[in-house]
């Protein structure tokens, strides 16, 4: 008999309906008690802990503070209007009379930090976003997952740019070099990318590829690429002047699809307060935002969150991010741990 988690990711008339990679038993928990599924979730471990080690230790040697993560808030990313987030419902709980929301991510109080010090900083950011129940069959999506965010005062797309290429390529070649036994168990040969990534704005992909132009497009990449220009939520820089946004995603290659989000920031609070109203967001839930920009000491910054199980993922070529997990959170399946 199927496992939950299994029964949810395929369908038994026409078997897998992951439309990118193939359902895997290591997706259920209770593979760990299997030989050959508990081998390779350590050796996919292995591989994570080596790129946590490298892209730490980078960050830290090129002088970004370490700062812990908050998970619970009055104020956390609205995911509105992405046309892309498909969160089912945001966690809210009262506490000490107040309340507050589980953090969808750290956006809010990364714009706050980066004004208010440290300037260069980032954070290991546990996220919790309810996605909806179908997206168990993507392969990318969980509704528990960690990112690693950084954000520089008065940054620039291009230095966010260089920033994760090295962080990308530096961990996949330490991990090519030292974990050659994990590899083999997982059946992966490390093809570290080229750099720099290509440019592409979504208009391009969207006019070549249709309506899921990401799926499509990261289907046939054989290298990383970046995409800007996405109309997002209100605290990306528009350039109105331009016509374009200051932001982009990075799309990985083999059908592994989006790993990393971000862009440069709006800081002057008009155009936040505008943006605020027209997105119908509530003005209350970003009130420290809104008075550090009206009294000019909101910083222009940028910054960008890298999922942390996609990448892992992408690297050990699994069939489903929930390989990734030793506790999958698969969107519609509540496991026992």
């Amino acid at each position: 008999m199927l496992s939950p988690v299994k029964m949810a990711l395929c369908s038994s008339k026409q078997g897998c309906v992951t439309p990118l990679r193939k359902c895997h038993s290591t997706a259920d928990p209770s593979a760990l008690l299997d030989a050959t599924g508990s081998m390779k979730r350590r050796a996919i471990f292995e591989v994570q802990t080596e790129i946590l080690k490298v892209m730490t230790n980078e960050l830290l040697d090129r002088g970004f503070t370490w700062i812990l993560p908050v998970m619970l808030a009055k104020s956390t990313d609205p995911l509105w209007p992405d046309s892309s987030a498909g969160v089912e419902k945001k966690i809210e709980v009262d506490i000490y009379g107040q309340k507050v929301t589980a953090m969808q991510s750290m956006m809010i109080q990364k714009r706050v930090l980066a004004s208010l010090g440290p300037e260069r900083f980032f954070i290991l950011s546990p996220n919790i976003r309810i996605e909806r129940r179908e997206r168990a069959k993507t392969g990318w999506h969980l509704y528990e997952f960690t990112q690693l965010e950084v954000e520089i005062a008065h940054g620039n797309v291009k230095e966010v740019f260089k920033l994760y290429e090295d962080l990308v390529t530096r961990s996949m070649i330490t991990v090519g070099e030292r974990l050659q036994r994990p590899l083999r168990l997982l059946g992966r040969d490390i093809r570290v990318p080229e750099t720099p990534f290509r440019v592409y704005k979504r208009r391009e992909l969207q006019e070549k590829y249709g309506k899921n132009w990401e799926e499509r497009a990261s289907e046939k990449l054989a290298n990383p690429i970046w995409v800007t220009d996405l109309p997002r939520e209100f605290y990306d820089y528009e350039d109105e002047k331009a016509g374009v946004w200051r932001n982009f995603d990075l799309v990985l290659p083999d059908g592994y699809g989006e790993v990393i989000s971000g862009g440069e920031r709006e800081y002057e609070y008009a155009r936040i307060l505008e943006k605020l109203e027209r997105d119908g967001l509530k003005r209350g839930e970003y009130e420290l935002l809104l008075r550090l920009a009206k009294d000019g000491r909101l910083k222009p910054s940028a910054g960008a969150g890298l999922g942390i199980e996609r990448f892992v993922g992408y690297v050990c070529g699994v069939e489903h991010i929930a390989e990734v997990q030793p506790f999958p959170r698969v969107p519609g399946i509540v496991p026992e741990v």
